[in-house]
């Protein structure tokens, strides 16, 4: 069985292994392939694994021996759905083995925010505090947590992570979600409506999937609903939120604070604004990528590839069994 992973590089960088897989059949492995490369690459291929190359109709339709998609994210836009059911192609994902990693991350721009530890620790190490007529000295506000309200837009996995560290840090939880108040975690409220959440919210994360309905969600008219002192987080997908529009809410200081893990083109090839705005703090699509995240996820591909050489099915998002 001919397996090929068409970019590895980012979920194993050199520091895990790829030996569970290789047991399973003949493993080829490319760390980055540009897509005039794919079809030549694969086409020998009855097993393809990708992470961000994108498999397009006119691909999938040049590969013949293709049985097996296997996309190394959650999300599994790269992959034409349609054109590889039509080819009785299996397409699986890799549902949740980032979970902790990701809320961890909200988390920590949370707090970069609102203590600065970094920036702090880099004033010391100059000498500044060495210097100082006073013993304690601060260059941006310090924020308690403690009483303020946490917005979730999207209570799946991610967000319910989420919402416990921001619970545990006393924080009041309020989520927007097609969930019934019933069905939510204790210690969580369910928001009126998307527009009541971003008033009352100090802190809005979000944590909904990208889609028609869900694109520029935030916008500069939404984030018009928001207190001027709220922090606005994005590790969910940069489509979500308007670049243009979280830009000029913080250049005109309608919004305390951007975080974001995500952006709309990654790289970001073009001018963002985003990018230069005060108060922006955007890393770069690193949530997931701790080493315990990537090594599940290496764990999952492995053991979904494994099911479907033994007859069976596991995270199959094309409804083929």
């Amino acid at each position: 069985m001919n397996i090929v992973i068409l970019d590895s590089y980012t979920a194993n960088p050199g520091d895990l292994s790829w030996e569970r897989l290789d047991e399973l059949g003949s493993l080829t492995i490319y760390e980055r392939t540009a897509p005039e490369q794919v079809v030549e690459r694969a086409k020998d291929a009855e097993i393809v694994l990708t992470n961000k190359v994108v498999l397009t109709k006119e691909i999938i339709l040049s590969l013949p021996k293709l049985r097996y998609i296997g996309v190394l994210a959650t999300g599994y836009n790269v992959v034409d759905i349609t054109a590889a059911t039509e080819a009785c192609i299996v397409v699986t994902n890799i549902p949740a083995y980032s979970t902790m990693s990701v809320a961890q991350m909200v988390i920590a721009h949370l707090l970069n925010v609102t203590n600065a530890v970094s920036l702090h620790t880099e004033s010391v190490r100059k000498g500044e505090w060495q210097n100082s007529i006073d013993f304690a000295y601060w260059h941006t506000p310090q924020i308690e947590l403690a009483g303020k309200t946490f917005g979730i837009i999207g209570l799946g996995n991610t967000g319910k992570a989420t919402a416990n560290i921001a619970k545990s840090l006393g924080m009041d939880v309020l989520a927007f979600t097609s969930k019934s108040q019933e069905q939510l975690p204790a210690g969580i409220r369910k928001a009126k409506s998307l527009d009541a959440l971003l008033a009352e919210s100090d802190v809005v994360s979000l944590h909904c999937p990208l889609s028609d309905n869900t694109k520029h969600l935030i916008n500069y008219e939404s984030i018009a609903k928001m207190k001027p002192t709220a922090i606005l987080i994005n590790t969910a997908r940069g489509p979500v939120v308007d670049d243009y529009g979280v830009a000029r809410a913080l250049h005109e200081g309608k919004l305390s604070a951007y975080c974001a893990d995500v952006l709309t083109e990654e790289p970001p090839r073009n001018p963002n604004p985003v990018i230069s705005a005060p108060r922006s703090f955007i890393t770069p699509h690193i949530a997931w990528a701790t080493r315990e995240a990537r090594e599940r996820l290496i764990s999952i591909a492995t053991a979904n590839v494994k099911a479907f050489l033994d007859g069976q099915r596991i995270n199959v998002v094309n409804n083929l069994r």
